[in-house]
């Protein structure tokens, strides 16, 4: 199929994007990998579409503080083989490797992954667990939002009309980490998958970050486990127990690849599998 018909406007800079972006029916162009198809399907209907693609000031990676802060423009595999990310924030890195293949890495952007709020993404996921705070501009100037409270529902976030995400920063966290999902096939996007941090002290956990993507209409921190694993020598029992509080913080769909129930349950399964690697 071909898209519906839509305006085109290349923005030549971050205010002119919001501004373009006030239209109704406007919507971003960034990388394309997940919009361009939707359009292609007509299952996308953009009245303007506004094309991001030469605000080179949105593509960097740097560590600021306490913070390693990327451009919403980055590409994908670009984060993927920084040296500063894979070393400041390992979780996102390994994480990258999961999004599609190496070819939609090169074009998909960082902010368009997360701005797109697919609840089975990886990249959404990875926020959440990490405390990240993104970036939002609109007409009033800047807002930061925690990534906890920036997506709202399947593949709709805080963003108003008229807003534009420009960064993300991800807190430094060299933990232990470990990713397990499962999908259909491969590089498809999981039906399930859980995101692991840990830190240990003296054998003991100190601190843990644990998420699960398909668990849900928005990712799933799981709290509880965390709490659960807090301050515990990471055994076998414990790691077991903290699983099932991560099968109980998901509240999966039913549909047509898999039953509630069943996603529920590899939920823990995948949940033990991530915390038994990262002890590891």
């Amino acid at each position: 199929m071909k898209a519906a018909a839509f305006d085109y406007v290349r923005a030549g800079s971050v205010d002119d994007a919001v501004s373009a972006l006030a239209a109704d029916g406007a919507q971003v162009l960034a990388g394309g990998q997940s919009l361009v198809p939707l359009l292609n399907m007509r299952l996308a209907r953009p009245s303007l579409l506004v094309d991001v693609n030469g605000l080179e000031d949105l593509a960097y990676i740097r560590r600021d503080g306490e913070h390693v802060e990327i451009g919403a423009l980055t590409r994908q595999r670009a984060v993927e083989t920084s040296d500063v990310v894979r070393r400041d924030v390992p979780l996102l890195a390994q994480a990258l490797r999961h999004v599609g293949h190496v070819a939609t890495r090169n074009r998909g952007t960082l902010g368009g992954s997360l701005a797109h709020a697919d609840p089975a993404a990886e990249l959404p996921a990875v926020a959440v667990a990490l405390d990240a705070e993104l970036v939002v501009r609109g007409p009033r100037g800047e807002r930061v939002v925690a990534a906890a409270d920036f997506f709202h529902s399947p593949f709709r976030t805080v963003v108003a009309p008229g807003e534009l995400l420009v960064a993300v920063r991800f807190p430094v966290l060299p933990a232990a980490c470990a990713i397990e999902e499962l999908s259909r096939r491969s590089k498809d996007l999981a039906l399930v998958a859980v995101f692991v941090a840990l830190e240990r002290e003296d054998g003991r956990c100190s601190r843990a970050r644990i998420a699960v993507a398909g668990g849900g209409p928005t990712p799933i921190r799981a709290r509880a486990a965390e709490e659960l694993l807090r301050g515990q020598p990471l055994t076998g029992d414990v790691i077991a127990s903290a699983a099932q509080e991560i099968a109980a913080a998901t509240d999966p769909p039913s549909d047509l690849h898999a039953p509630a129930a069943y996603r529920r349950e590899v939920a823990a399964v995948l949940g033990r599998r991530a915390l038994t690697k990262a002890v590891r």
